[in-house]
């Protein structure tokens, strides 16, 4: 039995919550995550669930906000390592995450971000990234055109439209430099 399958003793019934519905986004993206199935997965009753999230875009906020979080870390750990410039780097970091997460990915990106106005905290963490990646070209124009076309390029890998032979980074470095 998995963890998430095993019944609800630990006290922190959100995170268990969260993870269970992690597991659901990894599996079918975010039209396979439901409050009663990751309530189901914690061990605990759907009433249970409705706790800690008002519905399922409360739970797919607090999903997309965690990917952020994840995202950022990425990110900063490409940077840390100093191989590339900061803003190769970055775009490896950008689309080697969505490779590794597409469910997350995707609903980080989704139509729930469009809707963020309900969800501050979502808002909050997506500009952040934009920051992070602005502070490696210094400039707006210069980022939008870099994130367009790492996004772009992360999905058409996403999608199987883009088959390259050699490595990934490879791919990234003679597209971003």
């Amino acid at each position: 039995m998995s963890t998430l399958e095993k019944p609800y003793h630990h006290g922190d019934l959100r995170t268990a919550l969260l993870d269970a519905a992690d597991a659901l986004l990894d599996q079918g993206g975010d039209g396979a995550v439901s409050l009663r199935e990751a309530a189901r997965m914690a061990g605990v009753s759907p009433t249970a669930a409705y706790r800690h999230f008002a519905d399922k875009d409360a739970l797919l906020a607090a999903l997309a906000l965690r990917g952020f979080e994840a995202f950022g870390a990425a990110m900063a750990a490409a940077v840390a390592r100093g191989d590339v410039t900061p803003y190769v780097a970055r775009g490896r970091a950008y689309i080697r995450f969505a490779l590794a997460r597409p469910g997350r990915f995707r609903l980080m990106f989704g139509p729930l971000l469009a809707r963020s106005g309900a969800h501050p905290a979502l808002l909050a963490a997506s500009r952040q990234a934009f920051a992070a990646l602005q502070a490696s070209t210094g400039e707006k124009d210069a980022a939008l055109r870099g994130w367009g076309m790492v996004h772009g390029l992360a999905h058409l890998l996403l999608d199987g439209a883009i088959r390259e032979e050699g490595s990934m980074e490879a791919l990234v470095d003679r597209l971003i430099c």
